[in-house]
């Protein structure tokens, strides 16, 4: 019987280097999340105009960040399966944060940048996984 939860064979190359960029990003993530939730320092007033739900969102996220970094490592399939959803996670909350700018909510315009990262980043992950899976299993 076929185990379902790893493909035959070794871990690409490419999980590594994503679980190295997601275990990197998920502790930086936590780190200044957590200074801006707790206002460690002068996190807050550094941080200006925030919306909260984008970086209570974040700091959670990065907790998940760091899951699938381990799980990317061990070359999981719920590695692949969390890596999505996180993907399409932040695509929502960055599409949450628009509508709140468009209806006047006051914003640091960095926001935007950092969550064009980190869609950007998640997607590329994700697909990215799926696919060296897919190709491993002989999908």
């Amino acid at each position: 019987m076929t185990d379902l939860t790893k493909p035959s064979g070794a871990r690409p190359r490419l999980a590594t280097a994503a679980a190295i960029i997601a275990l990197l990003f998920g502790a930086l993530t936590v780190m200044s999340g957590g200074a801006v939730i707790f206002n460690l320092g002068q996190a807050q007033q550094a941080a200006g105009q925030y919306l909260p739900f984008v970086v209570w969102f974040n700091f959670l996220a990065g907790f998940a960040y760091i899951l699938a970094g381990i799980g990317l490592f061990m070359w999981r399939r719920w590695a692949v399966i969390l890596s999505m959803i996180i993907a399409m996670a932040t695509l929502v909350t960055f599409a949450v944060f628009g509508l709140q700018v468009l209806m006047g909510a006051a914003y640091e315009p960095r926001t935007i940048g950092a969550m064009v990262l980190r869609s950007g980043l998640w997607v590329i992950i994700a697909l990215l996984a799926r696919a060296s899976w897919k190709k491993q299993a002989g999908q």
